[in-house]
């Protein structure tokens, strides 16, 4: 694993728990020597997981659509910054350049973005660890209804189980260097979607 790819929200939220995460976040990613993929902003949990890696010494990759450049404030202080033409380029990219993905505390867009890529390993496109940074348990609800689905028969088991959970991003780094993914066949090529 050498780089790690963080979904967040563009805003703070309402817990200063929150901030303190993403910050915690990027200083454990550029201190176990990884780099951060982001969306490449300035504001929000995005700028704050940035910063926090960029402080530590780290190297951090920002990746963002050109219409979005001037709405997202982007962050100009990056060790790179993608400017992509889509929202799919923009996670294409994303999920091309990262080993590993973390959903910290974030809006739709944070939830579109890691049960895509989620998604994807479930089809077998890739083999990369997904997880649910769990900050003051702002996730407990969706960890809930994704039990729930697992129990109506919507998910296997095996899928539900490739969402890792942690409450630290040291223990959900740790979770991801330990994943084993599941033996999932591939269904359709990722060229088919």
């Amino acid at each position: 694993m050498k780089s790690i790819c963080v979904f967040c929200g563009s805003s703070y939220g309402t817990l200063e728990a929150y901030g303190e995460a993403a910050t915690a976040t990027g200083e454990a990613i550029a201190g176990k020597g990884l780099r951060l993929v982001y969306g490449g902003a300035k504001v929000g949990l995005m700028g704050m997981v940035a910063d926090a890696a960029l402080a530590a010494g780290g190297e951090v990759i920002g990746v963002l659509p050109k219409s979005l450049e001037e709405k997202e404030l982007a962050h100009e202080g990056l060790t790179e910054l993608h400017l992509v033409g889509s929202m799919h380029e923009r996670k294409a990219l994303m999920a091309d350049l990262s080993d590993a993905f973390i959903a910290l505390p974030g809006g739709v867009g944070t939830l579109e973005e890691i049960f895509e890529v989620w998604t994807w390993g479930q089809l077998g496109y890739h083999s990369k660890p997904c997880g649910f940074l769990n900050i003051e348990g702002y996730y407990d609800q969706l960890i809930a209804f994704l039990d729930h689905q697992t129990g109506q028969g919507f998910t296997k088991k095996v899928m539900r189980d490739m969402a890792q959970i942690a409450s630290t991003p040291d223990d959900l780094i740790a979770q991801f260097e330990a994943y084993v993914p599941p033996s999932a066949p591939k269904w359709i090529g990722r060229d088919e979607t």
